[in-house]
């Protein structure tokens, strides 16, 4: 698949608009909420890397691109590996949010690095083969991906809940495979991948009948 401007707009289009489905369908299931609003917001992120492709390319101006660069950055890197493990939290049944609460301490750590690593360097994003590759100065960051990817898939794994758990079994199979096919487009391209599981798991949540364990 070719991955561009286009692709990610009317991914993104296309993400937000099942999100948004899925919300008026939740039939009061109001547990289900977080996890119905999941693809809204990582629609609407991969709609803002347009703004960086447009940038790139010379379609809009710089204040336009680096805006949109931080916005997806501050997003993906700083908010994402402390909102995933908060939203299973929320999900979960209390007897569960004990496995899930170590994953939120990480995210918020994760999230503190990423966020010092970005104000201190300058983060820069270039195009790619089909993909942006963006760099933001990180050191020792094998380890720091590494605890992201435990803090973003870690929890949907312990969560219990099925169609989270397959969120977080096809996330992290991405992770491996992005990372040794594209290791530059890394960010760019789970964050895609992400946004269209979620897609996935909205459109159960629509159709499914009630499953998640009671909450104690």
């Amino acid at each position: 698949m070719c991955f561009s401007p286009e692709g990610d707009l009317v991914s993104g289009v296309l993400v937000v608009s099942i999100g948004i489905d899925a919300c008026l369908h939740l039939r009061q299931r109001v547990e289900y909420a977080p996890l119905a609003v999941l693809p809204i917001v990582l629609g609407l992120h991969q709609i803002d890397e347009t703004f960086v492709w447009w940038w790139l390319q010379g379609h809009v101006s710089r204040s336009v691109g680096v805006t949109a660069m931080w916005i997806y950055l501050l997003f993906a890197l700083v908010i994402l590996p402390t909102l995933v493990p908060a939203v299973v939290y929320h999900f979960v049944a209390r007897a569960q949010r004990r496995r899930v609460a170590p994953f939120i301490a990480l995210g918020v750590v994760v999230s503190a690095i990423l966020l010092e690593a970005m104000v201190v360097g300058d983060p820069n994003v270039r195009l790619g083969t089909y993909h942006l590759a963006y760099t933001i100065g990180l050191r020792h960051g094998i380890a720091i991906i590494g605890l992201y990817i435990v803090a973003t898939c870690g929890p949907l794994l312990v969560s219990g809940f099925r169609p989270m758990v397959w969120f977080g079994v096809v996330n992290l199979a991405a992770v491996v495979i992005l990372a040794i096919l594209c290791a530059s487009g890394f960010t760019s391209l789970w964050c895609f991948y992400a946004a269209l599981v979620s897609a996935a798991v909205a459109l159960h949540l629509r159709s499914s009948k009630h499953e998640r364990t009671a909450r104690a």
